[in-house]
């Protein structure tokens, strides 16, 4: 008596990228799917409180209203971009590009905690959940 493989073709018969129609594994997705909230949400907050983002921005960065309505721009397209498969990589490319360039940000509110009514230990938590953001972002986007 023979037996039958077992369903799909992966191992521990999960099924192939191919069998799924090439959509990326369900941890990716879920990844896609929080890197995609995090910066819609914060894309938001760019127009909703553009007041309180602007007292983020540091004091030798020019025109700090349009850099906190053209950042929170990028954030909605790049987020919009990650939902289309074909833009996704390019779209990860770019908030990982403004992920970087808003660290100046993060970097003066931990230099001038007394300005900011963050507790410290969040100030300070910020820049390795940064670093954590960016792996994500990497991670789920990749081929």
């Amino acid at each position: 008596m023979t037996t039958a493989p077992p369903a799909g073709g992966a191992p521990g018969g999960r099924a192939t990228a191919a069998e799924n129609g090439d959509r990326p594994p369900r941890g990716r997705r879920l990844g896609v799917a929080f890197v995609f909230l995090w910066f819609l949400l914060g894309g938001i907050a760019h127009f909703v409180a553009t007041e309180a983002e602007m007292r983020i921005v540091p004091p030798w960065i020019p025109w700090p209203r349009a850099a906190v309505l053209v950042s929170g721009g990028c954030e909605l397209i790049g987020a919009a971009a990650l939902l289309w498969r074909p833009s996704r990589r390019i779209a990860a490319l770019g908030l990982i590009a403004l992920t970087i360039a808003v660290t100046p940000a993060h970097v003066y509110m931990l230099q001038q905690p007394e300005l900011f009514a963050v507790p410290y230990w969040a100030l300070v938590l910020r820049l390795p959940l940064q670093v954590a953001l960016l792996a994500l972002i990497a991670w789920s986007t990749a081929r």
